[in-house]
Order: structure tokens, then sequence, then C-alpha cells
């Protein structure tokens, strides 16, 4: 497939004038108590500030290595982050990406092979990860990026509230079920809204949940022939549902809520059920982070009319810049943060419900966590390990890609849509509104693919 340097380049020239204040000094790495000082850009996910907090370990190991970390909300480092790499500032030492940006940019020559150097790693073992995650990394048959942890999705559900209410949750739900129950669990007069989803703008906010129901329902962003289908019955029906699920049932101010704030008020209490990421399960069990634990069940990704389930596949990954004066200690770093003795690391220290989940299988080896994550560890396992990303819909499409679609235009277009769907949302405009701009943009982008 054609990543699109020309695309990238254009991205990089408008970047570049983004950047200029905030690289100065990009090229100083030292500390003043004589030490080197590693740039790490992460997203600020519960997880990466675990991370934070142990990183002490890793400079014991290399006393001579202060490492910075640069922590955003998810949105504003990906901007960041994909500005810094474009445009070859320099800026960063590690940076965090995704199974989406990964092979695009090893394809590019902005990331370092890593293959060799895990490799050549005593105990790393990179045939431990994921077959799935391994291979989302990879570019040519060798890894770019390591992964942090790995996610799919699932329906967390209040197990308390279903009995109460008689209500039963299916293992394999479908979307109108999932409806039928928020409906019945939704109660204004509490505060609890019958389902969080989010609606925040952003290719990887709003556009990953609904990407997925879209895939569900049997839509798809372009058939083979690079025509845009934004406007097609089958995604018009999908997106009617998901912003009509949302208004009618989801939580106050959808539209500006994101994974972390879906998170939050699950975790409050102020949820009956949240469809997102695997991830959060860790959280949402922690008694001393969330009111709810102990009490959350897991339903599979739920099943759209088109017969497929709203699952995806997606990892928070570690890789190595082109452009970084620092290779040797910004792998050393990778391999310290994505080791097994790591994971045994947030075990020990922040609790075996911590453990960044769906990287590695030997993970789910683990008695501490196979106990700490009964209710939750084996259904991610599962729904990692059976998602194909090279078939996201029911019908036929020339991209890859479950929540996002894998050509480098997305991180424009998905970001474009996703503002016109959070409209939709919060009612300032009509989902039909909203698709019919969101064709145009889609159409725009099918036209370069087009011969």
């Amino acid at each position: 497939m054609n990543f699109g340097r020309k695309w990238w380049s254009l991205v990089a020239m408008m970047a570049a004038v983004l950047l200029t204040a905030s690289c100065a000094g990009a090229g100083a790495i030292g500390s003043g108590d004589g030490r080197r000082v590693l740039r790490v850009a992460v997203v600020s996910n519960p997880q990466m500030e675990d991370m934070q907090e142990l990183v002490g370990e890793f400079e014991q190991q290399h006393p001579d290595v202060r490492v910075r970390f640069i922590s955003l909300p998810e949105n504003q480092a990906r901007d960041k982050i994909t500005q810094s790499v474009a445009t070859g500032s320099g800026q960063f030492d590690v940076v965090m990406v995704s199974n989406y940006e990964t092979p695009i940019w090893a394809a590019n020559g902005w990331l370092h092979d890593l293959d060799s150097r895990m490799t050549a790693t005593p105990g790393y073992d990179k045939d431990d990860f994921i077959p799935s995650i391994r291979e989302s990394l990879s570019y040519q048959g060798r890894m770019h990026a390591a992964p942090f942890y790995g996610e799919t999705a699932l329906l967390n559900y209040r197990k308390d509230l279903f009995q109460q209410a008689g209500l039963t949750m299916p293992e394999n739900p479908t979307w109108q079920q999932v409806a039928d129950m928020a409906a019945k669990l939704d109660d204004d007069a509490s505060g609890r809204a019958g389902i969080c989803l989010r609606g925040l703008p952003g290719w990887g906010e709003v556009m990953a949940p609904l990407n997925t129901m879209i895939n569900s329902f049997g839509g798809r962003w372009f058939d083979p022939q690079w025509n845009a289908q934004l406007d097609s019955p089958e995604v018009r029906e999908a997106a009617n549902f998901y912003v009509n699920l949302v208004r009618d049932y989801g939580e106050p101010g959808a539209s500006s809520s994101g994974f972390s704030e879906c998170l939050t008020e699950f975790g409050q209490g102020n949820a009956a059920m949240m469809f997102d990421s695997t991830s959060s399960a860790g959280t949402l069990e922690d008694p001393k982070e969330s009111n709810v634990s102990g009490k959350v069940g897991y339903a599979n990704a739920p099943t759209g009319p088109g017969g497929k389930p709203a699952s995806w596949l997606y990892t928070w990954a570690l890789a190595v810049p082109k452009t970084t004066e620092m290779p040797d200690e910004a792998w050393d770093f990778i391999a310290w943060s994505t080791s097994k003795d790591y994971l045994r690391t947030v075990g020990e220290n922040l609790g075996w419900q911590n453990l960044p989940p769906g990287s590695r299988q030997s993970t789910y080896e683990m008695p501490e966590y196979k106990k700490a994550a009964a209710a939750f560890g084996q259904q991610t396992l599962h729904g990692i390990g059976r998602v194909d990303q090279t078939k996201p819909s029911s019908q036929p499409t020339p991209y890859e890609g479950l929540q996002f679609v894998r050509i480098p235009e997305f991180v424009d277009l998905g970001t474009r849509v996703s503002q016109q769907m959070s409209a939709a949302i919060s009612g300032a405009k009509t989902v039909d509104e909203a698709l019919e701009q969101a064709q145009q943009y889609a159409e725009t982008v099918g036209e370069n693919y087009r011969p």
C-alpha cells in the first residue's frame, strides 16, 4: 500500500510553523546534575501514569540518564508527537504511537527498526507478544515499536444494577439489546446514565467506538474502488443509532466526553454501562481508583445487523524516532518499560490488576494476575486474539483498520468527520447534515487513490 510520502511532507511543512516556539532548546539533552535527559512523550492514561511513578527503577539502573516525561491528553499527544516526528524536529527521544502510525511512519523511514535490538536483548522475548499485536506494529515483517499495552473493546456493565432491575446481560449482546437495557437503567433522578459513550471530537476519541459500530452495521468508509461510503444506508443507520443512544441514555455533556471522561463517569458509579477499551478494566477493579470495584461485569463487544461484533484492535506502543541523539538510551528505556520484569514491578508495587494488559501472552499465565484479572483477563486475551483488522466490515474494503482507516490522510479525515459527529451528538446539527459533510471530506480523499 502507498503510505503517502507526499501527504506527510505536507503535514511536515504545516507542522513546522506550529513547532517553532515549542522546539526552542529541543537539542539540549543535558541536565543540571550532569545526567543526559531522555525525553519521552506519552498519553496521559492511567497505565502511563504508573510508568512515571515507577521510572525511578530505570534511573537507578541507568544513573547517567534522567527521564523527562511529556504527558498530554490523547488528542494533544497525537498532534504534538505527529508534528515532531513529521518535521524531524528531534523534540523527543521516545514517542508513544499506535498500530495506526507505526507501519506508515516506518515506511516513511521515520522510526528505528527495533527488531534486531529486541532479539539482542537477553530475556526480552519478542515472541511473547500476542501475535495480532506484534504483527500490527510491524512493517515488512520487522517490529518498529514495542507494545506497552494492547486492547480490544468490551461492554462493561454494573452487575448490581442489572440484578436490581431483573436484567441479564447476554455474553454476546446485540446493539439493540444494549439500547433496550440502557433505556431501562437510565435514571435522571439519581444522575445515572444508561450508558457512557465517547462523543469528544478526535479520530481516536469518538471515532473509535463509532467506527466499530459502523463496521458492525455492515458500513465502510470506502468501497474497493475508493468511492466514499459515508452516506450509505449502513453508515447512516449506524450513525443515527450511536447518536440517538448517547443523546437519549448517555452521560451529560457527551460531546465533550472521551476515554478518560467515560472511565471517570463509570468508575464513579454514574453510568450503568460503558462500551470502551479493555484497558479500562484494571482501573475499574482497583478499589483505590474506582467506586465500582467488584461490581463490574464484562460482555463481548455488541454485534450489529451487519453480523460483526464492534470489536477493535489497538495498542499504545513506544518507538524511537530517527532524529534522536540517544537511540541506545531510548531503546534501554523501551526495553525496561515493555519487559516481563516491568509487569512484575507494576504488580508488586501498584497492584496486580494494574498490569498493562494485552501485550504479552505470559501476562495471562502469571498466577497473581490471573487472580486479580479473573473478571476480565481471559476475555481481553480472547478478544485481542480473534480480531482481524484486514477485514473491518462484512463488505469488502481497500483499507485495513477496525477503529481507524489505515491511510495517512485519516489523521485529518478522521478528525474532520469526528467533529461532524460530535456536533450531531451535541445537537448542533442533524446526523444527515453531519454525514453529508463527512461524505464530501471522504470523497476528496478517495479521489487521490483512484486511477
